[in-house]
């Protein structure tokens, strides 16, 4: 494995293992040889093999009691990997006309053959997008990739108003269903009520006069970032 290689050169594993591991380490949970395996369906033994290939290569580091985190060189790959799969995700979407529901799957085939000349004349295309279907920033061609800060839609207070940032999880039923509500990027909301005991949200999505009521389980609304509400005036 050569550091220099092009996205497009490296072997499918070894860009979704990188992929992985940053995802893994935005949500803030520990990135070990077990994690990995299961997530990618491959053994520990190739896993353990993968995480020392890409210490070799500069890629991780070993972090005690957290697994293995990105150097900053591990970083940047993982970024030129990222920015692959959110511009195919965010073409099948506009141009193609996939739901949002099926675009992962199918960037997740194509980001490791583009090359960096056809993902160049994609983000002009695109009219150089900053966000993907699901709200998830795409990073730039150097790599920086500036995240909208928000909170859970679970911690939003009741009576608030806010608007959908993005949505966490890539599980198609969920985010299906989760369009059914209108809950995509940009949509308004309000938080009616909440349940006691973890009970479901009543939420109001839309804009006057067409908006609906909709209750929403607790587990689904942690994956949906919305707005922060604005700080009270003293």
């Amino acid at each position: 494995m050569k550091v220099q290689k092009p996205i497009q050169e490296l072997a499918p594993r070894i860009s979704d293992c990188l992929k992985l591991i940053y995802t893994l380490q935005e949500q803030g949970q520990k990135v070990s040889t077990s994690v990995v395996s299961e997530r990618l369906g491959v053994s520990d033994a190739t896993a353990t093999m993968l995480f020392k290939d890409f210490a070799v290569a500069g890629w991780v580091e070993h972090v005690p009691y957290r697994g293995v985190r990105l150097t900053p060189e591990g970083e940047q790959k993982a970024m030129e990997v990222i920015r692959h799969h959110r511009l195919l995700e965010l073409y099948l979407a506009r141009e193609l006309g996939y739901s949002w529901d099926k675009v992962h799957a199918e960037a997740d085939k194509l980001e490791h053959v583009i090359s960096e000349e056809f993902e160049e004349k994609l983000d002009a295309l695109l009219g150089y997008p900053t966000v993907d279907p699901h709200g998830d920033p795409i990073p730039s061609k150097d790599g920086v990739m500036v995240v909208r800060r928000g909170i859970k839609l679970a911690e939003l207070p009741v009576g608030q108003t806010a608007q959908v940032l993005r949505v966490s999880d890539q599980n198609p039923e969920k985010l299906c269903y989760l369009g059914q509500l209108g809950l995509y990027p940009e949509a308004s909301l309000q938080l009616l009520s909440r349940a006691p005991f973890d009970g479901p949200l009543h939420i109001l999505v839309g804009q006057p006069p067409t908006q609906v009521e909709h209750m929403l389980g607790l587990t689904l609304a942690a994956e949906i970032i919305v707005t922060a509400p604005e700080p009270a005036e003293q």
